[in-house]
């Protein structure tokens, strides 16, 4: 059997890339029109200017997403995407100074156990309103270091 030799390739994330923002766009759209027999000949200034100008936290899979869900929502020539969905996104983000997918889960867990006033199993405990089962949960604030507060 023939050996292979593997070279890694590191590819710098999506917000460090800005240039290649428009190419993908481009991309996506023409690709996600094609096969919704839609024709996509333009994109707004503004909304090339906002997509250039994002974070990028889900990296180019949250732009293929997005550039999809634009090319459902326009009804005419040019793509209509959301905006407002990346300036929620983003201020949401920079409220609580979390861009990571652990941190923003870890955030989201951490936000869910205070309004259940850390009551983690049971109907109205945090698991419950988190779609997780308790032992779930319990592992994964393991995982991200979530202990509950002592009392003052």
């Amino acid at each position: 059997m023939k050996s292979r030799t593997l070279f890694p390739i590191n590819i710098p994330p999506l917000r460090e890339r800005p240039e290649d923002i428009p190419l993908l766009v481009n991309f996506f759209a023409n690709k996600y029109a094609q096969q919704m027999k839609r024709r996509i000949e333009s994109v707004p200034r503004e909304t090339m200017t906002a997509l250039t100008n994002y974070h990028w936290p889900g990296n180019v899979r949250e732009l293929q997403n997005l550039v999809e869900r634009g090319v459902i929502l326009s009804r005419g020539p040019s793509l209509d995407i959301p905006l407002a969905r990346l300036e929620n996104s983003s201020r949401n983000n920079h409220a609580n100074g979390s861009t990571t997918l652990e941190g923003v889960e870890r955030d989201h867990i951490l936000r869910v156990l205070s309004e259940s006033r850390w009551v983690i199993g049971g109907p109205k405990g945090a698991a419950a309103k988190l779609g997780l089962n308790r032992t779930t949960l319990n592992n994964r604030m393991r995982k991200l270091g979530i202990t509950r507060p002592r009392p003052a």
